[in-house]
């Protein structure tokens, strides 16, 4: 069983009926594997659709948030995100908190990120990541 978890931008595509998106968090379900919603993109998902008052959405991505489940933060975490952050830094590659934090999450549990950012997360060693939005 493999666990998958969608960044902001995955969530923004399935609450859009994106059919590639549907399809594969759908397809993964029935092949047993789990899909989550990052906690740094609920956290992302939720400031957004508040900030524009998008009630219907908002109602939406509750249900999907239900239904799927969201990831928990924790120190661990945080702490890898400090270190990602420092690697990345010495690289002169500047990566927004929240990439850095969704990829520390990734990575400390082994998990596979799904995001079409692909670009933000490539220099970032041992971490796990697809597209489904391709």
């Amino acid at each position: 069983m493999s666990v998958f978890i969608l960044d902001s931008n995955m969530v923004s595509f399935y609450l859009r009926q994106n059919p590639k998106v549907i399809q594969k968090v759908h397809a993964s379900i029935l092949a047993n594997d789990e899909v989550l919603i990052s906690p740094i993109a609920y956290y992302e998902v939720k400031r957004g659709l508040l900030a524009i008052n998008a009630e219907k959405r908002l109602n939406e991505f509750s249900v999907l948030c239900d239904t799927l489940g969201v990831g928990q933060l924790d120190n661990s975490i945080l702490d890898l995100s400090s270190i990602i952050y420092c690697e990345t830094r010495a690289k002169k590659w500047n990566l927004d908190d929240a990439d850095i934090l969704t990829a520390a999450y990734c990575k400390i549990n082994n998990y596979t990120l799904v995001s079409n950012n692909i670009k933000h997360f490539e220099i970032i060693s041992g971490l796990h990541y697809c597209d489904w939005s391709e």
